[in-house]
């Protein structure tokens, strides 16, 4: 079995971060005392961004937000701008701490960068598998499809959409959410009948609405019964910074041999700025999506983005190496214990609603209690356009229990009402 070695991953100091990032900061350009006559480029403007040196002495983030340094390209395949070369070089240790130290990568086997969101990182997944089926099996878009889940985010129709790509939704069991087997392959088979020849599957780390996990082999055992090329990437959006610390299964994993790529997004459970979502994927796959016509640019480009805020990157490195692996572990956990409260009340109460293991979003059908309560308590349904099927509550750093009981205790009078 794979386990953590946390090669990159340390608790720090305040102190030893500041020390890092300023360093770093250092290796960048400063625009100030050097003038780089050919980058189109500059810090933030001075007249609108007021830039105190002894504000900022102790203030990281801020330094790198107002430096503004440009991490286009992708940092771990060779080549990068190198007037920014100290700030990437944290980026580069970031994407190898996420990939390995957490999702049990090998040392040095996976590229990656910080993307604008889960979103754009799910479009990059999907744009390089398509590329390399093109490339590969020389098959025209048309013959390559999308296949994910009906609880899937909206992403997939999206990307489906930018890259042309038929696509098709796996059933889902409504009780448990897990991927109806039968009826997959149904979809497989009229995939075939459809004349795909290839597939660029997406299975969940916890879905956004429910918290639940699709069985990953349960896609690739089909696709292989159906003797149709494969390429399978994990959207952790959600779950990426949860699902490893509270199950032990590591199929969600790069431990699993099956998976080629993983989208992480640090703007939910890191509490990270929005706008840093993380790509990763096993090396060979990201010189599919270089634009050599990119000739300005050093190391050329491979990203979906191109430009990037180094500021998002460095947030991100800050947040995760001010826990450490332990603080972490602890903090996923004690989210996971208030929705283990919240859920003990449910089912005291006999409210139907799905919880996946160790998730912090506990889901009940709608029906059960009156709309006010949904007003009242912020709880967000499956669907604003229709009648609303669920509605979810998601225990974030900033709920705890204090928070829900008022919460249980409405619905406990209202239901003797």
């Amino acid at each position: 079995m794979t386990t953590r070695l946390n090669r990159h991953w340390k608790k720090l100091t305040h102190e030893e971060i500041s020390d890092r990032v300023f360093g770093a900061l250092e290796k960048n350009i400063d625009y100030r005392s050097r003038k780089a006559l050919g980058v189109p480029a500059s810090h933030l403007d001075e007249k609108v961004f007021y830039n105190n040196p002894m504000m900022l002495k102790d203030a990281p983030y801020l330094s790198t937000l107002l430096q503004n340094p440009n991490h286009i390209g992708c940092h771990t395949l060779g080549d990068s701008e190198p007037f920014f070369a100290g700030t990437q070089a944290i980026e580069k240790e970031l994407v190898e701490l996420c990939a390995e130290d957490i999702l049990l990568g090998e040392k040095d086997a996976q590229d990656g960068y910080i993307a604008a969101g889960g979103t754009e990182a799910n479009i990059q997944a999907i744009w390089i598998f398509r590329n390399y089926f093109m490339s590969e099996l020389n098959l025209p878009v048309e013959k390559v499809a999308l296949l994910f889940s009906e609880d899937s985010h909206y992403s997939m129709f999206k990307a489906a959409n930018l890259l042309q790509m038929p696509h098709y939704v796996a059933s889902v069991v409504d009780s448990d959410r897990t991927i109806d087997r039968e009826a997959l392959e149904a979809t497989i088979h009229r995939m075939k009948e459809d004349g795909i020849e290839a597939v660029a599957v997406v299975a969940n780390m916890m879905t956004t609405m429910f918290g639940s996990a699709d069985h990953p082999d349960i896609y690739t055992d089909a696709l292989k019964k159906a003797n149709m090329p494969y390429k399978l990437h994990l959207d952790g959006a959600y779950g990426g910074f949860v699902f490893p610390f509270v199950s032990k299964d590591q199929k969600w994993s790069f431990a699993n041999p099956e998976v080629s790529s993983i989208t992480l997004d640090a703007h939910k459970m890191v509490q990270a700025p929005y706008g840093t979502g993380i790509y990763l994927a096993r090396k060979g796959l990201i010189p599919y999506a270089t634009t050599g016509e990119a000739q300005y640019v050093a190391g050329l480009d491979a990203t979906l983005s191109g430009s990037r805020s180094g500021a998002n990157a460095i947030s991100v490195w800050m947040i995760l190496q001010t826990y450490g692996p332990n603080g972490w572990f602890e903090k996923i956990h004690l989210l996971s214990f208030r929705a283990d409260w919240l859920s003990k009340e449910l089912d005291a109460l006999n409210i139907d609603y799905y919880r996946y293991p160790g998730s912090n979003i506990v889901t009940m059908r709608a029906g059960q209690f009156p709309e006010e309560l949904v007003d009242k308590y912020g709880l967000v349904p499956d669907s604003h356009e229709g009648s609303a099927k669920w509605y979810k509550v998601v225990i974030m750093d900033h709920v705890n229990v204090d928070d829900m009981v008022p919460f249980v205790n409405d619905l406990k009078e209202l239901l003797k009402a």
